[in-house]
């Protein structure tokens, strides 16, 4: 699902809140988000899991091109860790075929 589908589907859902309001809210909870990771804190979504960062230690990599080596420095991740309801629901999923 794109952000755009998201704004798209909470329209429908709530069809007496307009649609800029919409946006300007989910824009704000994606920016809000981002900007705890950025300043290394943790963010936690009850019932559907929660953010945080980890920090990838320096390596020895090889450019898959020309077989050269290229190191790589220390690296920040966004690591994402499913809730217990949402880990739940996904058990129960039938996979499309």
């Amino acid at each position: 699902m794109t952000k755009s589908e998201l704004i798209q589907r909470l329209c429908k859902r709530y069809p007496h809140l307009y649609q800029k309001d919409i946006e300007v809210l989910v824009g704000t909870m994606f920016g809000e988000i981002s900007n705890a990771l950025v300043s290394g804190d943790r963010v936690e979504l009850r019932g559907f899991g929660a953010f945080s960062i980890r920090s990838r230690t320096p390596r020895a990599a090889r450019n898959p091109k020309n077989g050269a080596k290229v190191s790589l420095g220390e690296r920040r991740a966004v690591y994402f860790r499913t809730g217990k309801e949402l880990r739940e629901a996904l058990v129960n999923v039938v996979p499309k075929a």
